[in-house]
């Protein structure tokens, strides 16, 4: 599939020749929900926690005599089902991340990027250069191109300067190639991918 190639300025560059194998899949949305479901298991903190039994600060004196009262057994006031007792299998610290093939990743990463293909939502830009780091000109140029919630994906390094004037801007976020990522690019609106970024999303997914 060809794209036209455009300019920060809202120019024409020429065309580019996208890999159909990259940019001319059928999304899949059962692919995509398994490789979100894996990042966003990875990411999570998993530091949530809560005191046990042995954990809680109590007496642990017998509370009443074993037998002849009526009621049921009971020796600490620890027990989780005492007022500021322990919790009785509460959450405790541990990694929610679970595994998923290196392959089925990359097999993800195309689909999204198909998928952005397919809706239209897919811009090819010459480079993403600026000779200073002014936000005030980036958002100018992005509000020309039509750009709201965008994700500029770069070569092997991002331009310092590009990078430095997106920071300030609500809705743009810039990553260098091997950033890129199924998450980022499904929630943002737009997928903005420079020429360098093409050749190396291409030698990275081949």
């Amino acid at each position: 599939m060809k794209l036209d190639v455009i300019t920060l300025t809202g120019g024409k560059a020429g065309e580019i020749e996208l890999n159909e194998d990259l940019f001319g899949l059928e999304p899949r949305a059962d692919i995509l929900h398994r490789v979100v479901r894996w990042q966003r298991a990875k990411a999570q903190a998993g530091t949530h926690s809560v005191l046990g039994k042995s954990d809680v600060s109590y007496s642990t004196k017998k509370i009443y005599r074993q037998k002849g009262t009526g009621g049921a057994r009971h020796g600490s006031r620890k027990a989780p089902i005492f007022r500021h007792g322990g919790v009785y299998k509460g959450p405790t610290p541990r990694s929610h991340a679970h595994d998923l093939p290196k392959k089925f990743r990359a097999l993800g990463l195309k689909h999204a990027l198909s998928a952005k293909a397919k809706a239209g939502e897919l811009m090819i830009l010459d480079v993403a250069t600026m000779a200073e780091a002014k936000s005030a000109q980036l958002a100018r140029a992005a509000k020309e191109l039509g750009w709201k919630r965008v994700l500029v994906i770069d070569g092997a390094a991002v331009d310092a300067n590009f990078a430095l004037a997106a920071r300030n801007i609500d809705g743009i976020d810039v990553l260098p190639t091997i950033g890129a990522n199924v998450y980022d690019i499904l929630k943002r609106d737009q997928l903005v991918i420079t020429k360098a970024g093409v050749e190396a999303l291409e030698a990275r997914l081949k």
